[in-house]
């Protein structure tokens, strides 16, 4: 008899052990599947870090410099011009996540002494710019809209398409799309690339399914179609956006300089001469 009891036991023991083990799997099963939900629902707001600014509030007050609106869909976004008396040509950049265009409309003194024109806006939710951020599709028409809104001024003139970090993926697109059309810039730039924001977030968070991902922003897809001058600027030290994603780019594209920026990481790489001389020189081979 105490031999049948011992057996009942250990056999209950294990039932219970079990049946914890399967209570504890579905546990994690479910805060995991609710951590990815959240993350496919909320993805906005770790992927975009908008700064707002006041309507009334300047966002340069250079006197060669103006502001304007275009309207979108839903929205109004908010763009800053620095117009020069007779430019050789047109710098349209798309800036990365965070702030607004009073943090990215800055360092001017370079396009003057290279004559250029340049045109940047704040996406939705940034800066004066309203509305909110709600799909790929959606980021890249207002980046169509607003250059087809300047694009006229600038016919029969340099065109330089450029983004930097989150906006290379908007760059290249933009690039692309103007290279099919036959009417390719005369230089695509392009400041700490990522290859796909998809390969990117494999990278960063591989735990995440890629299907979670909404905004897959494929800038590897884009390379091969660009036609012309293309020279990408990356960070040796970059820990955000490694600099093998430039390379990845670089080896896709039919003709691409690759600017290796000794010492710089992900936020200060524009601080360096380095980039500075590199641009100059770009926009001087125009």
């Amino acid at each position: 008899m105490p031999n049948v009891v011992g057996k009942t036991l250990r056999g209950g023991g294990n039932m219970v052990y079990a049946l914890f083990s399967a209570a504890v799997l579905l546990a994690i099963g479910a805060l995991y599947a609710g951590a990815v939900g959240w993350l496919y629902f909320r993805q906005e707001r770790l992927l975009f870090e908008p700064d707002k600014l006041p309507p009334d509030e300047p966002i340069c007050h250079d006197p060669d410099t103006s502001e304007f609106l275009v309207d979108v869909p839903g929205a109004r976004l908010s763009c800053a011009h620095l117009r020069l008396p007779d430019p050789r040509g047109v710098f349209f950049f798309l800036h990365g996540n965070s702030g607004n265009l009073k943090k990215w409309f800055v360092d001017l003194d370079a396009f003057r002494q290279a004559n250029f024109d340049v045109v940047m806006f704040d996406y939705r939710g940034f800066g004066k710019s309203g509305g909110e951020i709600e799909s790929e599709l959606q980021l890249r028409a207002d980046v169509e809209a607003v250059w087809n809104h300047v694009a006229p001024r600038y016919a029969g003139k340099r065109v330089v398409i450029s983004g930097q970090s989150l906006g290379t993926g908007l760059a290249a697109g933009l690039a692309a799309r103007l290279c099919s059309d036959g009417h390719a810039p005369d230089l695509t730039l392009l400041v700490s690339p990522y290859s796909s924001m998809k390969a990117l977030a494999a990278e960063l968070y591989p735990w995440v399914p890629v299907q979670v991902l909404r905004y897959p922003l494929h800038t590897l897809e884009h390379a091969a179609k660009l036609l012309g001058p293309v020279m990408l600027i990356h960070g040796e030290k970059d820990e955000l956006i490694p600099i093998h994603h430039s390379e990845t780019l670089c080896s896709a594209m039919r003709s691409a300089e690759l600017v290796r920026v000794t010492g710089a990481g992900h936020s200060d790489v524009h601080q360096f001469p380095t980039v500075r001389k590199a641009l100059m020189a770009a926009l001087g081979r125009l």
